[in-house]
């Protein structure tokens, strides 16, 4: 009864926190807002580390897409989350279920002209490090992968694996939007690697640097 219970309370605090802080934070956006009447579709990747703002990537929060979040308990409490905010997700990693996950998100895009949201470095790492899970999903599914990290002027950091990033309220915030970049089945992996890997930093680096004139 008490696992229940947790069960049912965790997401409903991370949801609380997230709207607090949404709402008490001044965000801007760098790049190319998400927009829904975009025909386009596309794999948004962000750092394990900042997940918890993610949701806001749609101002209304009317997020056209599917989420990968991993098996593990801890990944069930982010699901329930994410569901909570009206995000559909996909359980699985490029480590447990992944080939099931995989199929799941080929099919919504397929099939529902869905996007597609994953961290590719979850969900144990290494820390920032791009996974090849991500890079096949991006070309088995056809979609360009699109960096997003955000950054507020305040923040706490935890002492996880990831050092897992919380924006201080009443902060001033970014999220930067990479420019897509196209990956299909017939590059070459490290390549594609190599590519991601750098939109991802850069997207983070302008994250990082946008408050240090202030």
């Amino acid at each position: 009864m008490k696992d229940r219970f947790v069960t049912w309370l965790i997401p409903r605090l991370i949801r609380l926190i997230f709207l607090f802080l949404v709402n008490t934070i001044r965000w801007q956006v760098v790049g190319e807002p998400y927009s829904r009447q975009d025909p386009k579709r596309y794999l948004y990747a962000f750092w394990h580390a900042r997940m918890l703002m993610i949701p806001r990537i749609s101002r209304n929060r009317a997020w056209h897409g599917y989420m990968l979040i991993s098996e593990h308990r801890d990944g069930g409490y982010i699901a329930d989350t994410m569901h909570l905010l009206g995000i559909d997700t996909v359980r699985g990693s490029t480590t447990r279920g992944g080939a099931r996950a995989m199929l799941k998100m080929l099919r919504a895009v397929r099939d529902e002209n869905r996007h597609l949201a994953i961290t590719p470095d979850g969900p144990k790492g290494p820390r920032e490090v791009v996974q090849k899970g991500t890079v096949q999903l991006a070309m088995k599914a056809g979609l360009p992968v699109v960096p997003v990290c955000y950054a507020t002027k305040r923040h706490w950091r935890v002492n996880s694996w990831d050092r897992f990033y919380i924006p201080q309220p009443f902060s001033r915030g970014v999220f930067v939007m990479g420019d897509p970049v196209s990956v299909s089945e017939g590059d070459d992996m490290d390549d594609a690697l190599r590519r991601v890997q750098q939109a991802m930093d850069d997207a983070q680096q302008t994250a990082d640097s946008f408050f240090d004139q202030d």
